[in-house]
């Protein structure tokens, strides 16, 4: 059974890392706001905020603008990588694998790297150094970083056992996506499992999922868990769902559910439930799509 109802966990939105003394309200609010921009793709309108903090020193800033610049470019310019090698210099791994990544660099298209510019598989070897011991220590954000540095499926697992979100949600969508060995019942608690955890550990894409679930099982479609029948309400976490429509398949699943939940409820119940959805919609942060800190 959920111990937290799903209509105050949605969404919390929080950054991992306190605002530091050396940094002024301002530059952290302009971190803040900055990345916050990112993670809703206005990668443009986020340099400006980025770079206040980022000149500031803020190795996450600096490593998000990077990011921002980056994408912007549709490849490594020499700004974007002045300041993934800034955050980098602090020990940022994300800046490090960014830069290990860096294939598309615009001076290997010209010809003309700087002599001293460390390799690709410098920064990814440098990464990996720093990390495993960290990891072989039970440190779960970076048995992940291990996991993204060496697609090694083994330290995804151990990440998700440790209590990392983001692996917790990869190891559900692989399950989902039927990696795994699970006799036929199984499969699906072992998926409620990750998504779950995850929620509860704050990552939006895992409360999204579990929301598909959770709001599937309250109307029944289907009644895998024995919740009790309460389609308005299912109804209305499914139609929240359909603010994230910026793409993905997952807005098909919306729409089937919410067709299959339409059958058992009246048309004045699906008013209802849509009223519930815009009081929680109005008393809540806008839904966003949280992209990876790693962007590809």
């Amino acid at each position: 059974m959920i111990k937290k109802s799903l209509f105050t966990t949605l969404l919390i939105i929080a950054f991992a890392n306190p605002a530091s003394a050396e940094f002024s309200s301002e530059q952290q609010s302009a971190k803040v706001r900055g990345i916050t921009l990112y993670n809703q793709y206005k990668a443009v309108s986020a340099t400006h905020f980025l770079t206040i903090a980022a000149e500031a020193g803020d190795h996450e800033a600096q490593y998000y603008l990077g990011e921002s610049l980056r994408r912007k470019n549709h490849y490594m310019n020499p700004e974007a990588r002045k300041w993934y090698e800034a955050s980098a210099a602090q020990g940022d791994l994300y800046a490090m694998i960014q830069l290990g990544r860096s294939e598309k660099d615009l001076c290997t298209f010209s010809n003309d790297c700087p002599p001293d510019q460390k390799k690709p598989i410098e920064w990814l070897k440098q990464a990996q150094r720093i990390a495993k011991p960290k990891a072989e220590n039970g440190d779960a954000e970076t048995m992940y970083i291990m996991y993204e540095l060496t697609v090694d499926k083994n330290w995804l697992k151990r990440a998700a056992e440790a209590g990392h979100p983001i692996a917790q949600y990869w190891m559900g969508i692989t399950e989902k996506q039927g990696e795994g060995f699970f006799l036929p019942w199984q499969r699906q608690g072992s998926i409620e499992k990750w998504f779950k955890a995850s929620a509860e550990g704050g990552y939006p894409k895992g409360m999204r999922e579990y929301a598909i679930l959770y709001g599937s099982d309250l109307a029944h479609e289907p009644d895998l868990y024995g919740y009790p029948l309460d389609a308005v309400k299912g109804y209305a976490l499914i139609y929240l769902l359909k603010e994230l429509d910026g793409g993905g398949g997952m807005q098909a699943d919306v729409k089937d559910q919410l067709q299959k939940i339409s059958a058992k409820i009246t048309p004045e119940q699906i008013i209802e439930a849509k009223k519930l959805a815009e009081t929680w919609k109005a008393t809540h942060p806008p839904l966003s799509f949280f992209p990876e800190k790693l962007s590809r």
